[in-house]
């Protein structure tokens, strides 16, 4: 069990501040006088207290306190630009960033948690004893900063005034991290204070890029004190392992949902989308996928945006299910992102107006930004991560070097969309009727079920199976990807497992507002399908169609047909739908295709998950029961119609069978 407060708080022993007066004295050495009235605004005592403790531990030059106003920002950047964090690009607000060729993404095996004597955590993750930790910490964050500016932003993950947004400190000595988190986040120095009274807490991020150095990068750490609710990432520069106010924080936001608040709140990776159904409502979805596995995309083919990777839901007192984003910009992945499937994207990264960061993409002579799969015209050369680059290059064993890093990715704020939608700022949140789960699958699921009952969805988002991407430096395979969250899962899978089934089967969520659980799976290939090759069956831009019918059966205005797994579409539905909805001819041949059931194929997924989770005697009984129900009911199928079963040999139901 998870306890605040448990264990000396590592950045105070190290700093040896105690008191808010000798916090006032140091700042009073490291401050100018402008700033010095800036920290003396905040009346957060313990926040006061951390700041000075990691500047006592790091030794900057000097410390900036960014208020959010224009002005900080503009110093930010230009900060970034005269440390060499970034470059300018010829397009107005477009920066290019580059991370360390061998830190191209989250350094998973030098990520820890720290832990008290006796404190289990999840089976999947690393952790560092108390004592290590601190002399880890002690060892290598102390004089970090030595030359340098500290900058100090207070940041909230949320609307401001929602019931689970959540106060945060970002300290860096990173102009680039903190120039991407005023792009992130919500700025929130002037309510800093009144935030962090309403929740009773606030999260702590402190970072150093340190020398930056490759020889450096082995002893990169990035760690998560739970206790204390604080973060510290040293030696490494890429996003994902120092702008913690993301999914460290992220981390910190699961546990108060399964420990503190379980059954009331859910902290996920989620997308959230509005789609537009007939007579113009919106009815609104959120996803979870692992990163690199289409979230943002999917995000994109709703027709209101409100984020891209992470959402907050609780309860609502009107029975419905709400959630926010708790960030307002998008660090995503612009591998493969185009004019077809993209667009609304593209609009922001290739015409003027959008403040943009770039990151480990090619530039070519001109400025020009340059990724795989954007459908253009290659450059013949350029500059990347990696250096310089020519059409037609090799690495030392004869494969093509890349024009980009896989796990590129663009900052920018979430308002440049043009379909942004102002309720991404209200604190109520959006009311969710639509929650999917997805993964890169390229075999077994079809592209879109439902599950018929809660237990049954949180048994979808349980058995998640997915390809690696490359958002973790040296993920390879396939593999277990519970809720697309497992990797920010600090405690036990079967804790957050059962926080899940409490949530979603609460008696307090009304019955007409009570959301379709679901799964998604647009990655299906030819060759698994009786085909060649691995180009998918379907197309990226499909995905409309398959939240298209999910908001149709949210309303109960289409009809299903029963399976074991959960409900189908029929295929009547989906053929109006494609010409509707994307002007495209959808083939019955195509259908069958992707809908008809493998059953040797899920029946050996469910074996994987049924074995995996049978090794923790923690794992609340329901998810073996849904899976026995499913094994048995396909195993019927099996035996009456074989190893596949196409969907005219399932049983047809109507829109009240979904409710």
């Amino acid at each position: 069990m998870l306890e605040i407060g448990k264990g000396v708080d590592i950045v105070t022993k190290v700093g040896g501040i105690n008191t808010r007066e000798e916090a006032l004295d140091l700042f009073g050495k490291k401050m100018d006088p402008d700033h010095r009235a800036r920290i003396d605004k905040v009346h957060t005592t313990p926040a006061l207290l951390k700041i000075a403790n990691a500047a006592a531990m790091c030794r900057p030059e000097s410390i900036f306190i960014n208020t959010g106003s224009i002005e900080d920002r503009q110093f930010i950047r230009d900060l970034a630009l005269k440390k060499g964090e970034e470059k300018s690009l010829p397009m107005e607000g477009h920066t290019i960033h580059y991370d360390l060729k061998e830190e191209q993404g989250r350094i998973i095996d030098r990520t820890f948690y720290i832990t008290n004597e006796g404190e289990k955590i999840n089976s999947l993750a690393n952790q560092l004893d108390r004592p290590k930790a601190l002399e880890t910490v002690s060892e290598r964050m102390s004089g970090i900063m030595q030359g340098m500016v500290m900058v100090v932003g207070f940041y909230i993950r949320g609307p401001v005034g929602a019931p689970v947004s959540n106060p945060a400190l970002e300290i860096t000595s990173s102009a680039y991290v903190s120039h991407s988190a005023e792009i992130l986040y919500r700025n929130c120095y002037d309510v800093f204070d009144n935030e962090v009274a309403q929740t009773g807490h606030f999260y702590t991020n402190i970072h150093s890029e340190g020398l930056n150095r490759p020889e450096d990068l082995p002893n990169a750490r990035v760690f998560m004190d739970r206790s204390h609710r604080t973060t510290y990432s040293f030696n490494c520069t890429y996003a994902g392992n120092t702008l913690l106010l993301k999914k460290g924080n992220h981390r910190f936001s699961v546990d108060k949902a399964v420990y503190e608040n379980r059954g009331n709140e859910l902290s996920e990776h989620m997308f959230i989308t509005g789609i537009e159904g007939p007579g113009g409502r919106i009815t609104w979805a959120t996803g979870a996928a692992p990163s690199g596995c289409g979230k943002t995309t999917t995000a994109m083919a709703g027709d209101h945006f409100v984020g891209d990777d992470l959402a907050q839901m609780w309860r609502a007192p009107d029975g419905s299910i709400r959630s926010i984003n708790p960030e307002c910009g998008i660090f995503g992945i612009v591998a493969d992102v185009n004019w077809e499937g993209d667009p609304r994207l593209m609009e922001c990264l290739r015409n003027p107006g959008t403040e943009v960061i770039w990151s480990n993409v090619l530039i070519d002579e001109k400025g020009v930004p340059h990724w795989s799969g954007n459908g253009e015209r290659e450059p013949d050369k350029g500059f990347n991560f990696q250096g310089e680059w020519y059409k037609g290059m090799t690495d030392g064993t004869g494969q093509p070097v890349l024009i980009s890093h896989p796990n590129s990715r663009v900052t920018l704020a979430s308002k440049a969309l043009s379909n942004y939608s102002d309720l991404a700022e209200s604190s109520s949140g959006v009311e969710t009727r639509i929650i999917t789960y997805s993964g890169r699958d390229s075999d077994t699921m079809p592209p879109v079920w439902v599950a018929k009952t809660p237990d049954q969805g949180v048994a979808i988002g349980a058995c998640i199976v997915s390809a690696a991407t490359a958002t973790e430096v040296g993920a390879t395979g396939v593999r277990r990807s519970p809720w697309a969250n497992a990797p920010f899962i600090p405690g036990s899978l079967a804790g957050y497992m059962d926080a899940q089934f409490e949530f979603f089967n609460h008696p307090d969520i009304a019955a007409k507002k009570r959301p379709l659980l679901a799964g998604l799976n647009y990655f299906l290939t030819q060759e698994a399908r009786g085909g060649s090759g691995n180009k998918l069956l379907g197309e990226k831009r499909d995905v409309r169609v398959w939240l298209a019918w999910l908001e149709r059966l949210a309303h109960h205005e289409a009809e299903i047909i029963d399976t074991p797994i959960g409900y189908l579409p029929r295929y009547e539905d989906l053929k109006r739908l494609f010409g509707k909805i994307i002007d495209k001819a959808y083939p019955e041949t195509l259908y069958e295709k992707q809908f008809s059931l493998y059953i040797d194929k899920i029946v050996s997924r469910i074996d994987l998950q049924t074995e995996a989770y049978g090794k923790n005697a923690d794992t609340p009984p329901t998810l073996f029961r849904v899976l026995k129900d499913q094994r048995a009911g396909l195993m019927a199928l099996k035996e009456k119609y074989g190893s596949i079963v196409p969907p005219e040999r399932l049983t047809a139901g109507t829109p009240d069978d979904a409710a």
